[in-house]
């Protein structure tokens, strides 16, 4: 497996460690409709945190977050649509991003709640 691949697995693992310590709740990994993708569906007091989870081995291009683009976007908020219409919910849908970065011996993680909005 490419090294990049091996990172974005540990990021996605580190994601919901991350999610678990602030009392989420794990609903979904990798939840997938029509060759698009959700990282992780989470929920904490009745929010459905729809998680993108951004992995970097350095910020020399940009912070992860920056990589998350509106035809990305188009895609979640379509995954998103069907995943609450298939599990018949009635929910406040929230979209976030984790931002990871590696960093010497250790890993950055930022959690960006409300990170965008569907259109």
């Amino acid at each position: 497996m490419a090294q990049h691949n091996d990172l974005g697995k540990k990021g996605e693992q580190l994601a919901v460690n991350f999610l678990l310590e602030n009392k989420y709740t794990i609903v979904e990994r990798n939840y997938r409709f029509d060759k698009a993708e959700i990282d992780i569906i989470a929920k904490k007091n009745d929010v459905l945190a729809i998680v993108e989870v951004k992995t970097r081995s350095t910020t020399d291009f940009g912070n992860p977050q920056d990589f998350v683009k509106p035809k990305q976007i188009k895609n979640i908020v379509k995954v998103v649509d069907q995943y609450v219409i298939e599990n018949n919910l009635d929910v406040e849908v929230r979209f976030d991003i984790i931002a990871i970065v590696k960093k010497p011996g250790r890993f950055e993680i930022e959690h960006l709640e409300n990170a965008y909005y569907h259109f």
